[in-house]
């Protein structure tokens, strides 16, 4: 399986917008990368290059050591000189073909002998649980169905790299979890490397080895999901990963120390302990980072506020809250209510309360926070 490397990557369409800027980016081995980020960010742009399907403006891509583009040395390998598959976002399947031609279509342009060629076919017919649907047409099949042979049929020429572009986008809400958890054991299942772009936090946190982060043509953080999740670089990261959002609550800065700082929080005094020293420049303003799942509503919490509204679904329910016109959002696990403006008694809990620095911000200290 291939190591892909994108070094100072860039894209400008026309004389002034820039599409993706100095995209560094280093995609391992069988891994499952996510492209993230807003509409517009740069991430479909930036899965174009790599497959060959835009020309970079700048820089060079290598795919399994071979060298695809190159801006200075004029190299611009064409998409099927790659070895890469592409899956779109509308399946473009042949109406007029067969689940079986269409899977073998590609095959057969690439003169694969016709044994092989019904191998190939029956391997991936069973991994994408269609035999049943062999012979019928793409008319005749389900959204899912569709998707399932789009992917067989991809995957078919046996690719180094499968690129998809949000491809999940087309299915109802159900379906969409249901191939979630048909592409993550494809993953495995194949032992390729896969590159997906999505504008879906959730996909990307729950498909995803790496998560590349996007906003505005600039990678903002490229890491592991959890750890984007609990160690966000900057407040877009923290704001863009987490469903519900993250509490940002703006505190000044009243003493510090080396691991610690005395904070005023609307008119009350809390204790910050960094889990280490903190990582950059804290000055007199800086913005707390609360998971909403670390605001805990407690009878003995020393701070006070009135229930806002409340959002049950059963297995949680999402609690906000309003203390002096700052709305915090809890999470509160299991079936339960609050009454609307019941007064409620809260506290924050565990080792992942977030500061960033309000001017730049940049994520600065990562520990526990107190109520003094």
């Amino acid at each position: 399986m291939p190591e892909i490397v994108l070094k100072n990557v860039k894209k400008v369409f026309g004389n002034k917008f820039v599409a993706v800027d100095n995209l560094d980016m280093y995609i391992a081995d069988r891994s499952f990368i996510t492209l993230l980020g807003p509409s517009g960010c740069g991430k479909t742009t930036t899965l174009r290059m790599i497959a060959g399907l835009e020309t970079p403006t700048e820089g060079e891509i290598t795919i399994d050591g071979v060298t695809v583009f190159h801006a200075d040395k004029g190299i611009n390998l064409p998409p099927d000189k790659r070895d890469v598959g592409f899956l779109f976002q509308n399946y473009a399947l042949w109406p007029h073909m067969t689940v079986y031609k269409n899977i073998a279509f590609g095959l057969e342009n690439l003169k694969w002998p016709k044994k092989q060629i019904e191998e190939r076919v029956g391997e991936l017919l069973d991994m994408l649980k269609i035999r049943p649907f062999v012979d019928r047409y793409p008319s005749e099949l389900s959204g899912g169905q569709q998707q399932r042979v789009a992917i067989a049929r991809t995957l078919a020429p046996k690719p180094k790299v499968l690129f998809m572009d949000e491809p999940l986008s087309n299915l109802d809400a159900k379906l969409r979890g249901e191939m979630r958890t048909e592409l993550k054991r494809l993953h495995v299942d194949t032992n390729s490397t896969f590159i997906y772009v999505t504008h879906d936090q959730l996909e990307a946190m729950t498909l995803s080895t790496k998560v590349c982060l996007i906003e505005s043509g600039k990678l903002q953080q490229f890491a592991p999901p959890l750890e984007i999740y609990q160690r966000p670089e900057n407040l877009f990261v923290a704001d863009f990963m987490g469903n519900p959002t993250m509490n940002f609550l703006p505190a000044k800065v009243l003493e510090k120390s080396e691991e610690s700082l005395d904070l005023e929080f609307h008119g009350r005094r809390l204790r910050f302990h960094a889990g280490g020293s903190f990582t950059g420049d804290v000055r007199s303003e800086v913005i707390l980072g609360i998971r909403p799942e670390y605001v805990t509503l407690c009878g003995d919490g020393k701070l006070e506020a009135s229930v806002y509204t409340t959002l049950p679904t059963g297995m949680e329910t999402t609690v906000r809250i309003m203390l002096d016109g700052e709305l915090i959002s809890a999470v509160v696990f299991g079936c339960v209510d609050y009454p609307v403006d019941a007064p409620v008694r809260f506290a924050f809990a565990g080792e992942n309360i977030l500061v960033f620095d309000k001017e730049s911000g940049k994520r600065v200290g990562v520990g526990e926070l107190t109520a003094v």
